[in-house]
């Protein structure tokens, strides 16, 4: 019986001394260390990614796992969120912080302008190499452009959140977490303003938007186009050629608050009596959701005139979801300005902070056109 063993135990013993000897070989111990865009570092050499937390439905959770339209949004916090997704630590150092958890329905000018100050203030910090920051899906748009336009610095800034709760059966949020994460550490990721990563994607927050209730591709840049990919690598394939960031007029650093801006919506037999409501209510400008071409009926631009008159500005955009509000001479000489191609919430966010600028027609046209 002795004899049958021995061949089994010198066996198993070559095997654990060729075990020990990789173990300490030079070459094992200095293995250089993958990162996001396939170039070769030590986990040493990693950057420092902040991740800020608002809540929403990445952070949402349920009793059910089947559950993915009832759940209680802002459930789960940031240390959790960072937890659930330990692979982030081999592609960069992670730390989180709680600045709200709410449903992304709640944000308000307040804390978008808590927000954006926070971020700016972190990434003026050589401690900071990139920003990623978890957002409900609702509204998620906005605050990306309200970042677009307020950030004063060139490092990757990056918006995620998840269709489906954390408690879910294929919750998408680790995964867009991991995503967004390797987006904010990639070095091409520089310069870009405001990204948006759901689903693989990566979209300019200019142009992304959310096109579907429930599904989880629901953000696109069906107009532009998304600027990258990511496919275990991050790869961007397109540049974005509106102003932003550092190169907007907008320094929020010693601003309190933002100007009322409201959206009207379009549609057959409106009246002029909402333009009226919103500046009785103290609104500053309005956005108006028209129909095709950014076109208003008689009555409703009889109203918007009045407001233009009553020192209120108005920008038309479009309900349709694509294409650009073009400038036209009928609503020009009545200082009815074009959204050109933001939509209503975003067309709404540039005039709050041109606001604060301008309350000049010309100049806020300017703004439109170019950002």
């Amino acid at each position: 019986m002795k004899k049958r063993l021995m061949p089994i135990v010198t066996f198993i013993t070559a095997l654990l001394l060729i075990a020990v000897g990789c173990s300490q070989s030079p070459q094992a111990k200095e293995a250089p260390h993958q990162t996001k865009n396939g170039s070769s570092s030590k986990k040493g050499n990693l950057p420092n990614i902040k991740i800020l937390a608002t809540g929403g439905t990445i952070a949402g959770a349920d009793k059910s796992k089947t559950s993915t339209t009832e759940y209680k949004a802002g459930a789960v916090g940031v240390d959790s969120l960072i937890q659930a997704v330990p692979e982030m630590e081999d592609i960069a150092h992670v730390s989180g912080e709680q600045i709200v958890n709410i449903d992304s329905q709640n944000m308000d000018n307040k804390t978008l302008l808590k927000l954006a100050k926070r971020v700016n203030e972190l990434l003026r910090s050589d401690d900071t190499d990139g920003i990623v920051i978890t957002h409900g899906t609702d509204t998620l748009e906005e605050t990306a452009y309200f970042l677009n336009l307020t950030v004063k610095s060139e490092k990757p800034v990056v918006v995620a959140g998840s269709m489906r709760p954390s408690t879910a059966i294929g919750a998408d949020g680790p995964s867009n977490l991991y995503n967004a994460v390797k987006v904010a550490a990639a070095p091409e990721a520089k310069g870009k303003g405001a990204l948006v990563v759901l689903n693989d994607r990566i979209g300019s927050a200019r142009y992304v938007t959310k096109t579907n209730t429930t599904a989880t591709d629901t953000f696109k840049s069906e107009e532009m186009g998304y600027i990258g990919t990511i496919a275990d690598d991050v790869y961007f394939n397109n540049i974005i050629t509106r102003k932003h960031t550092k190169d907007t007029d907008f320094n929020i650093a010693k601003l309190k608050k933002l100007p009322q801006v409201d959206i009207i919506y379009g549609y057959q037999n409106d009246g002029g009596y909402l333009f009226d409501a919103a500046a009785k209510a103290g609104a500053k400008g309005i956005v108006f959701a028209g129909a095709g071409n950014g076109s208003m009926s008689d009555t409703a631009k009889k109203g918007a005139v009045k407001a233009v008159k009553n020192g209120l500005a108005i920008v038309r955009s479009t309900r349709t979801g694509n294409g650009a509000v073009t400038p036209n001479r009928e609503f020009e000489k009545d200082r009815l300005l074009a959204s050109n191609s933001l939509n209503p919430q975003k067309a709404r966010i540039l005039l709050m902070l041109a606001l604060t600028k301008t309350d000049d027609p010309e100049r806020l046209q300017t703004y439109f056109n170019e950002y």
